[in-house]
């Protein structure tokens, strides 16, 4: 199947009451094994690709990969671009194929965060490509982002609608005491400013730092809103422990081998808890 963007998996995950996970990727041996079991589990998918991983290989060779990865799977396959937070990339990126993207200027003030995402909505459109925003301060990998944040670094709901509709996202990413990386301590999501912020827009919301996040809060988050978690730290641990195990094979190839499955089965538990197993 050809590479989509976000709006028809998200809207689909919104009428079933489930989420898609979107997962990292830096290589043709997680993109194989995610894509693989999301064949398996008759799941719709999305590959990620973030400012980390795109120096590895490049943008038109990782868009190279989840192209001829997906025209080999069954289910829809989205592929995009995650926490670009320049313009530059973000057109680097839809011009190497990327059928969605993120633009990620929650950083900055309202009014600019809201000038920079539009750009980028108008600069996609042209192109058939989808884009998410983000508004509210989930943090940048490798950076320490305490888990339940400050109450001024959440998602404001009062202000939500005025984002989505002032920018035409078609996905909003919010930060309800979420974080990226691996929880310090268990977080306790903010579903009241999770319910506002759903009652106020009509956008599909996204929950990033999905790693870590107890079964019970995920699932009551889906249930008010959440169509998208992103999953990265925990197939980079799967990863990487099976790369680096005391008995790992001697040929790397073999070390792959094992780390291509390890990714699998954290990709493989994930779809059946966000429930979209049976959903392609």
């Amino acid at each position: 199947m050809e590479l989509i963007g976000i709006n028809t998996i998200l809207a689909d995950a919104r009428r079933g009451h489930y989420a898609v996970g979107a997962f990292n990727f830096c290589n043709a041996e997680t993109a194989q094994a995610i894509v693989g079991i999301a064949c398996e589990l008759r799941s719709p998918v999305i590959l990620l690709i973030g400012p980390c991983e795109i120096p590895l290989l490049g943008a038109k060779t990782l868009g190279r990969i989840a192209r001829l990865v997906a025209e080999e799977a069954d289910v829809p396959v989205c592929l995009h671009l995650d926490h670009a937070d320049d313009i530059p990339l973000v057109r680097e990126c839809i011009d190497a194929g990327f059928p969605s993207v993120m633009i990620d200027a929650s950083a900055r003030g309202f009014d600019d965060n809201i000038g920079i995402t539009r750009q980028v909505v108008e600069m996609a459109r042209d192109r058939g490509v989808t884009v998410e925003g983000e508004l509210g301060a989930v943090g940048s990998v490798g950076r320490e982002t305490p888990e339940g944040a400050s109450g001024a670094s959440l998602t404001d709901p009062s202000r939500a609608a005025e984002f989505a509709e002032r920018t035409g996202v078609d996905a909003l990413a919010v930060a309800i005491g979420n974080a990226h990386g691996i929880y310090t301590r268990r977080p306790e999501l903010d579903f009241d400013r999770l319910s506002a912020i759903a009652a106020a827009t009509n956008v599909p919301l996204v929950l990033h730092g999905g790693s870590g996040t107890p079964p019970d809060q995920l699932a009551r988050a889906i249930e008010i809103g959440i169509t998208k978690v992103n999953v990265a730290s925990e197939i980079s641990r799967a990863f990487l422990a099976a790369v680096c195990a005391p008995d790992r094979p001697a040929w790397y190839a073999h070390a792959l081998v094992n780390a291509k499955e390890a990714a699998a089965e954290v990709t493989k538990q994930w779809m059946r808890q966000l429930g979209s197993a049976n959903r392609a």
